[in-house]
């Protein structure tokens, strides 16, 4: 059932992420018109310094919220999500092989020129 609920969420998020880019292309900036490119700063202000709260800004805010909130529930998610049973590879355990202590003479080396060695 976890997957299940995680990939409900996992696409709430998804559509709510599409929906809020979609909306804020589909907006119109207050600087838009030709009035902002020659200096002139009222052509937003229509409805005062606050502007108007119309359909699309609302619209992308809640968009916004619910994309937030299924980012934290995604996070919530997959931090307590069950772990995964080992796979049939990581569940065979060989033990090491020991070598042991035993000390491997060395042979003495005489040289063949005849000199002895500086040591």
């Amino acid at each position: 059932m976890g997957s299940t609920v995680f990939n409900l969420v996992l696409l709430v998020h998804v559509l709510a992420g599409l929906g809020v880019i979609g909306l804020v292309l589909m907006q119109h900036g207050k600087g838009a018109d030709m009035g902002a490119a020659f200096g002139s700063g009222a052509s937003g202000s229509l409805f005062g310094s606050s502007g108007s709260a119309n359909f699309l800004s609302r619209t992308t805010a809640v968009l916004a919220m619910v994309f937030f909130i299924t980012s934290l529930s995604l996070a919530y998610l997959a931090s307590h999500a069950p772990k995964a049973p080992p796979s049939a590879g990581e569940s065979i355990s060989v033990p090491a092989k020991t070598v042991p202590d035993t000390e491997v003479p060395v042979p003495e080396v005489k040289p063949e020129n005849g000199i002895p060695d500086p040591e």
